[in-house]
């Protein structure tokens, strides 16, 4: 029988906090909507940042979060609709442009980009 863990969403957007049962093998993401959750989401399989969350508390596994760079889930971001979890969860829903900009914002301002390199510098 799979584990079935406790997830706690903060919904910052809406204020609002849900609480819902996700079992190990299911997408967070997936489980909560099954359970009358609505949550912001786009693509579904983990290439945007749509459904990013920060992790409060717990530990989740995101094997497909091809959306977040390394850097971005060390520091505790996590994408839903590609996340399981391994224990009990408290989670925060984030704003999309936040999470885009702390991802690409440093690319941004330095001219249009052409083979990695800003044009201005070619």
């Amino acid at each position: 029988m799979t584990q079935t863990y406790p997830v706690k969403i903060y919904d910052r957007q809406h204020r609002a906090c849900y609480e819902v049962s996700v079992p190990a093998d299911r997408y967070v993401l997936m489980s909560a909507e099954a359970q009358g959750v609505e949550l912001p989401f786009s693509c579904r399989n983990g290439a945007c940042t749509a459904c990013a969350v920060r992790v409060l508390s717990g530990e989740i596994a995101q094997p497909e979060a091809v959306g977040l760079s390394s850097k971005l889930r060390a520091a505790g971001y996590a994408l839903l609709c590609v996340s399981y979890p391994c224990s009990s969860l408290e989670v925060e829903t984030q704003d999309e442009d936040e999470v885009y900009e702390l991802q690409f914002g440093r690319h941004f301002g330095k001219g249009r980009v052409r083979a990695g390199l800003p044009l201005d510098e070619e």
